[in-house]
This record gives structure tokens, C-alpha cells and sequence, in this order.
């Protein structure tokens, strides 16, 4: 009785080191019936993050078609404690997802993921925010997929450029040579958001401007907190205002309400140029009813599909799409672009034709 039971424990083994042979096999083959994708967020009520997964999930729809494979999301909201993250991973891997794509919520503190995606093996695509190099050169199966943040203030500082050579606006209202601004800044440490500072500032002076600024203050993406800093700098600072760049769509537009809320509006005469970043719906329509001078598009759709072009090379060994090129074999950037009234409408289209 003891014989059979060994023959048949062996015969067992043999039968799963098998079919894990078979699977492992499909998967380099490419012969993949479903990619099963585990998704943590920072902040669920971020706009940018929100229409970035709201394009993955939509663009997953129409790829499933297209490949003929399965796409499983799990969508999970951090809300803004790494330590719930790394939770979070930990139940990606017991229910054996392909793919772990992490919105890291301190970009700093990316070693917890790291070490439990390596020793279970589980590829992380991380987005948006983006780690510290030596993190993600820790294993071979750790990717980005975002944008330059250099070129998205180096462009932010060229809307106000190209404006200030038009001359159709009156921007250094008080005449005096110096464009007095206020800085809504992301949130400490954040690369996006310290990199983006200063590089919209050197594009402007180096543009041959000189500047004055009136504040910089951290408003941690939020639109909340933002229009409770400018309502600060309104009563302070008043028509001096001249320019207000923010890191990010949400601050610019939390800048906007208190400027309307203390009855300052477009084309009033104490009304400042307000910038953005991010493209986002509500920022593009600021942009065209002029309440925002222009902002700098960060690709959500197009980021969201690197992720899932991204995701599908990994799980079948297949090569990446030929729209995306894996620098370094770790990141996916994809280009910002400007956006003003001239060219909303283009923008509009081809993001709906993506």
C-alpha cells in the first residue's frame, strides 16, 4: 500500500512540474489566454491618476478584442500610505497576477515592492511616479512607464514665452521689467514635482525674463489646498500677481476658484496668466474658456496603452509594439506637448483618435 502511494505522489509531481513546463512554454510561445494585472494607485481622487485608469480599463476593453486574450484588472487605492502599498502587493502575488503596476505612493520607498516582486517573481511596471534609479536597476523585471518631467516645465515655461513675444496679452501689468509669480508646488520630494519647479523657471529666464517670486508653496496636487494657498496670496499680494504656475491642472484650477471667489476673472485687468500640466479633461476645458493660459499635456491614454503593450511583451516574450521603444530595457517616456486655445481643438482630436 505504501508502494502505491509513492508511485502515485511521484506521478503527481511529475504531472505538475509538467503542466508548469506546458504554461512556462505557452507563455515564451506566446500562446497566453488571459494577462491577469494587479493595479495600485497612490490616490484615487488624484484627476490625473483617475483619467489614467479610467483609459486603462477602457483601452483594455478594445485590446482584448484585438489580441484575443483575456485582460483582468484589479484596481486598488492606496490612499496615500506606502505601507498599505506594499500590502497591497502582497495580495497581488497570492492571487498569482502576471503583472503588478505600481502608482508608487512615496517614490523613495520603492524596496518593500521591490524585494517581494523579485522573490516571487512578479514583473512591476511602475507609472507615473517615478523611483530612484538603484531601485529599479535591483532586477531585470522592473520597468517605468511616464514622461520626461524635465520637458514638462521646460514647455510650461515656453507657453508663457510665446505669449510674452506675442504681446497680445499685458502680462508684467505694473511695467516694471519683472514677472512677479506664484509657485503651487506638487509635493515634497516628488521628483515630477521638483524637477518641474525648477526647470519652468530657468526656461523663463533663460528666455531673457527677469522674475520675481511672490510665493512658493507645496499644495500636494490638490485643488482644495491650492485655492486655500491663493486666497492667502489674494489678500496679500492682490493685482501684483502676475503669473501663477502650478505643478499640476488640479492646483491651477484651485487657483482659478479663488481668484473667481474674490470676483477676479478672465480678461479683467488684475486677472494673472495661470499655467498647468497634465492635460487633464477639466484643464482643457479651463484652456479653452481662458481661464488658463495653456498647460502641458501628460499622455494618460497614451501611458496607460505603453502599460498594457508593455504587459503583453512581458507575459508571451513577444517584442513591445513598434509605437514604444524600452530604453535602458526599463523605460517607456512618452512625449508632453503644449497645449493652448491655437491648438485645443487638434490636441482634442487626436487624443480621441488614439
Amino acid at each position: 500500500m505504501k508502494k502505491k502511494i509513492s508511485i502515485l505522489l511521484v506521478f503527481v509531481t511529475l504531472c505538475t512540474f509538467f503542466l508548469a513546463s506546458c504554461s512556462t512554454q505557452n507563455n515564451k510561445n506566446g500562446n497566453v489566454k488571459e494577462i491577469k494585472i494587479g493595479v495600485s494607485v497612490y490616490d484615487e481622487y488624484d484627476t490625473f491618476i483617475k483619467g489614467l485608469v479610467n483609459n486603462l480599463i477602457e483601452l483594455a476593453k478594445k485590446k482584448e478584442n484585438q489580441w484575443g486574450i483575456h485582460i483582468s484588472i484589479e484596481i486598488k487605492n492606496a490612499g496615500n500610505s506606502q505601507i498599505a502599498q506594499n500590502d497591497q502587493m502582497d495580495d497581488f502575488i497570492e492571487k498569482g497576477y502576471d503583472i503588478a503596476c505600481i502608482n508608487l505612493v512615496d517614490r523613495t520607498d520603492a524596496s518593500t515592492i521591490v524585494e517581494k516582486a523579485k522573490n516571487a517573481k512578479m514583473p512591476v511596471i511602475f507609472f507615473n511616479r517615478e523611483l530612484v534609479k538603484e531601485d529599479l536597476n535591483r532586477w531585470n523585471q522592473l520597468y517605468y512607464v511616464g514622461a520626461d518631467a524635465p520637458a514638462s516645465g521646460k514647455l510650461q515655461g515656453q507657453i508663457l514665452l510665446n505669449a510674452l513675444k506675442k504681446k497680445n496679452i499685458d502680462i508684467d501689468k505694473n511695467h516694471d521689467g519683472l514677472l512677479q509669480y506664484i509657485l503651487l508646488e506638487g509635493e515634497p520630494g516628488h521628483n515630477d514635482s521638483l524637477v518641474r519647479s525648477i526647470s519652468v523657471i530657468s526656461e523663463i529666464t533663460n528666455g531673457g525674463y527677469q522674475v520675481k517670486c511672490l510665493q512658493d508653496e507645496i499644495a500636494n496636487w490638490n485643488r482644495d489646498q491650492a485655492a486655500n494657498k491663493m486666497e492667502q496670496y489674494i489678500n496679500q499680494y492682490g493685482k501684483n500677481i502676475e503669473v501663477v504656475i502650478a505643478n499640476n491642472d488640479d492646483m491651477a484650477l484651485g487657483a482659478i476658484d479663488a481668484l473667481e471667489a474674490a470676483r477676479i476673472y478672465p480678461g479683467s485687468k488684475d486677472y494673472p496668466v495661470v499655467l498647468g500640466i497634465d492635460g487633464t479633461d477639466v484643464g482643457l476645458e479651463a484652456v479653452k474658456n481662458g481661464k488658463m493660459l495653456g498647460t502641458v499635456l501628460n499622455d494618460s491614454k497614451g501611458q496607460a496603452d505603453a502599460m498594457l503593450e508593455l504587459s503583453k511583451s512581458i507575459v508571451t516574450g513577444k517584442p513591445l509594439a513598434s509605437e514604444y521603444k524600452l530604453e535602458d530595457n526599463k523605460y517607456i517616456r512618452l512625449p508632453y506637448k503644449i497645449v493652448t486655445k491655437a491648438n485645443l481643438d487638434k490636441i482634442q482630436m487626436e487624443l480621441m483618435n488614439k
